[in-house]
């Protein structure tokens, strides 16, 4: 396709200039090669395209066909570049974004509709779900994950610091009592949620208990649901349950022994050549979720230990 739009390019400037010499100086090529090229041209398409001396060109039939063509697909050529070329700068276009349901519902459906109205040549689409998608599988500009990222090729970028918690409604635990320790865990209903759903709690020592219960489900949102129905403990991300935490809705337990911090991260899978779309989008999570993080920062002491 590449030597194909060369050989339009050269054919249509020595329309344009009336001579091979002239296209050949345009073009900033040798004479033998703009000669070669239009030969190795007329020879694919197996017809004449100019009738040609070393001082005049005239055009047959066909060369008069094919040169509208040209001109016209090269205009379109042109435009298509240039419209890409403005698009990384001026953001437009349809936005592909990925992240849980949990967070994809609480905080990202608000700010991606705040940034679509700021961008109004931006279209976006946001799928949700608690299974780590594939972005170049799924043709997904942007993921936005929460917790330890798996070593790979995409970019990341921290959006936002991240503490998790264990917690429970008060009337759970004023019927099964509140754990003191991890291992007191193996006694308690403990909701398990994900795709699959994980039954292993590590705390950031090291230690890990194998939780159950009877409840499990592949999405954050009702493992925390239940957790608000008195039916176990869930462990949550603090974005997840900050409200509810201080409106004493949940409570939290084992505040005393830190989980792993999880970070919120966005993730691309590249940096060079990034849409304005992907990257005005980025900066503006990582501005929004900042002041976010902050306030939960403020409010953090009285549930546990900051990360």
């Amino acid at each position: 396709m590449a030597d194909s739009l060369f050989e339009m390019r050269v054919f249509v400037r020595v329309v344009e200039r009336g001579s091979l010499s002239a296209a050949a100086r345009d073009l900033n090529l040798s004479l033998a090669v703009t000669s070669r090229t239009l030969a190795r041209l007329e020879a694919r398409l197996g017809v004449r395209l100019a009738n040609r001396t070393t001082r005049r060109l005239s055009l047959t039939e066909e060369g008069q066909v094919f040169n509208q063509r040209c001109v016209a697909i090269l205009a379109d050529v042109e435009d298509a570049e240039r419209d890409v070329a403005r698009r990384r700068n001026e953001p437009a276009g349809l936005l592909r974004v990925t992240s849980t349901f949990a967070f994809g519902r609480r905080w990202l459906a608000g700010l991606l509709a705040e940034f679509q109205a700021l961008y109004p040549q931006v279209q976006v689409r946001l799928e949700t779900s608690d299974r780590l998608a594939d972005l170049l599988e799924g043709g997904f500009d942007l993921a936005v994950r929460v917790g330890a990222l798996a070593d790979s090729s995409l970019i990341a970028r921290q959006l936002a610091p991240n503490v998790r918690v264990i917690c429970g409604s008060p009337d759970y635990l004023d019927r099964r009592g509140r754990p003191q320790a991890p291992d007191d865990l193996l006694g308690h209903q403990c909701i398990l949620y994900g795709d699959p759903p994980s039954g292993h709690w590590t705390f950031a020592d090291g230690a890990e208990v194998r939780v159950g219960g009877d409840l499990s489900c592949n999405d954050g949102d009702l493992a925390h649901t239940w957790a608000l129905q008195g039916r176990g403990l869930a462990l949550k991300s603090i974005w997840d349950v900050a409200d509810d935490l201080a409106a004493g809705r949940l409570e939290v337990v084992l505040a005393k022994h830190r989980l792993p911090a999880a970070p919120i991260h966005a993730v691309y899978p590249t940096n060079r050549h990034l849409a304005a779309r992907v990257r005005l989008c980025v900066d503006f999570l990582a501005d929004r979720l900042k002041q976010q993080g902050a306030k939960l920062a403020m409010l953090r002491d009285g549930w546990g230990p900051a990360p």
